[in-house]
């Protein structure tokens, strides 16, 4: 058995059977599929909450390309690098457009799977293409924007091809005419004429570092809940009794809620339970204290979802992919608490 606890952020002391670290792409071909697996990146997103059964696939490939085009860059980059060294790179090139998703933790391979997004910007809108090893065709193939079929935290990679495709690098499509996006929270005091992607990435980096803790001091895998999107109705019947309650369109006659503030309305900042605090700067965030386990943070899951389901009849879903002894398991409110 080899330790997982300092391969997640939320760094839970679990083992699996083995790890493979994947360096070049074309590895994958000679690996045992037909065994329980999990591929992970940097782990910022994923807890083992108990053992693992199988083996831990850690994609490590390196490499960024950029083709200058007239009116945009294509840039391709590997699964294995890391997604803020990305960003911060392409801006110190003169290439903006990701700037509203700085300071996300994790490696570009982990970005498309649940289309991560930040601050009115959404990978999506930028992917050209992604490849990977599809495992029961045995052979690579590259995807198109189209058919990653991505929404909101989501993608073909959490459905069809759920434990199908190992991606193994991402193509981007950045135009070259910037325009800053600036419709959420404090970026909205910015002035769209004068602001530049260098200042857009500058404090959307401030306003991260001042609400979520680093997962190096405390441990934490960030966001740990969807925002939750709910129909229209539903969500003028709650801004009637809250009418300070943050929420965003969403289309399709819905409205996208702040799971955070929904969270600390019912009364949850702070709530610890044997080592497991919903953090107090952010309520979104769930913190390790260094001594807890993955039965107490799914305790910790049920309770949050079962308070707010209570006060606002919202159910919230964990966006942190949490493995078990044999894979990824979802954990849901218990009638039974």
């Amino acid at each position: 058995m080899q330790a997982l606890q300092s391969l997640h952020t939320f760094a839970l002391p679990h083992h699996c059977r083995r790890i493979i670290e994947i360096d070049n792409a074309e590895q994958l071909r000679s690996l045992d599929f037909t065994e329980p697996f999990c591929v992970l990146g940097e782990g910022s997103n994923t807890i083992f909450i108990t053992d693992f059964a199988g083996c831990v696939i850690k994609m490590s490939n390196k490499g960024i390309l950029i083709d200058e085009m007239d009116t945009h860059w294509k840039v391709s980059l590997a699964a294995g690098e890391n997604w803020h060294a990305v960003v911060t790179h392409l801006l110190d090139k003169g290439i903006a457009g990701l700037e509203n998703l700085v300071l996300i933790p994790g490696t570009v391979g982990a970005a498309p799977i649940q289309n991560i997004g930040a601050y009115g910007v959404e990978l999506a809108q930028f992917v050209d293409f992604v490849e990977g090893y599809h495992i029961s065709q045995a052979k690579f193939e590259r995807l198109s924007n189209t058919q990653c079929q991505f929404g909101y935290r989501d993608s073909i990679f959490k459905h069809a091809l759920k434990n199908q495709f190992v991606i193994t690098r991402v193509g981007l499509c950045l135009p070259k005419c910037w325009q800053p996006t600036l419709s959420y929270g404090p970026l909205q005091t910015l002035d769209p004429d004068k602001i530049t992607a260098r200042q857009v990435c500058d404090t959307v980096i401030a306003i991260r570092q001042s609400k979520l803790p680093d997962p190096h001091v405390l441990a934490n895998s960030g966001s740990f809940f969807k925002n939750p999107i709910v129909a229209n109705t539903q969500y003028r019947q709650l801004l009637a009794c809250y009418p300070s309650m943050p929420a965003y369109p969403a289309g399709n006659d819905s409205h996208k809620l702040a799971a955070g503030w929904l969270i600390e309305q019912s009364g949850l900042k702070g709530y610890t339970v044997a080592g497991v605090r919903v953090y107090e700067k952010q309520a979104l965030v769930l913190v390790n204290e260094g001594h807890s386990s993955g039965t107490v943070l799914c305790q910790v899951i049920q309770h949050i979802q079962k308070c707010v389901n209570d006060k606002f009849a919202v159910r919230l879903e964990h966006e942190v992919r949490l493995i078990g002894n044999d894979g990824e398991v979802t954990i849901v409110e218990s009638n039974n608490e």
